[in-house]
């Protein structure tokens, strides 16, 4: 006799084994990813110690690339139970926040490069925070175990 067939899993779907919590603390990262790194760029690009040439522009534009591009690898290697990765964005979570609040605490006399400092750093910092909470809960501890 044949097993009968599972239905196709939708890819929002936790794969079996992998807890609820890892899943949504990668999608927390995974959001905070563009608006940290949006604020990053805005906050390079708007320091006045930096002359606005195309070589700034440039080098702004392969950190940011290359920033986004070593989170989103530690990303997918935590969501596969790589310890060590969560325990990499663990401290560079926290090492954003802190950088993201010492720079709320000196605002830009320009009010949109403050708002869009103040609404990127805020909310990305919470998806970040919320995010590493949930990669550290029990259910997600037990998962890591590469």
């Amino acid at each position: 006799m044949s097993a009968p067939l599972e239905p196709p899993r939708s890819p929002a779907e936790p794969l079996p084994g992998r807890p609820v919590d890892v899943d949504t603390g990668f999608w927390l990262w995974l959001v905070a990813l563009p608006l940290m790194t949006c604020g990053y760029v805005v906050s390079l690009l708007s320091a006045p110690e930096l002359p606005p040439t195309v070589v700034t522009y440039a080098v702004v534009g392969l950190m940011a690339l290359v920033l986004g591009v070593l989170v989103a690898t530690f990303l997918m290697l935590m969501r596969s139970g790589y310890r060590w990765a969560r325990t990499v964005l663990t401290g560079g979570g926290i090492a954003a926040i802190v950088y993201t609040v010492s720079g709320l605490t000196t605002a830009d006399p320009r009010p949109a490069v403050a708002v869009i400092m103040a609404t990127t750093g805020i909310v990305g910092s919470v998806l970040i925070a919320a995010g590493t909470f949930l990669l550290h809960r029990s259910e997600a501890q037990a998962y890591f175990t590469r």
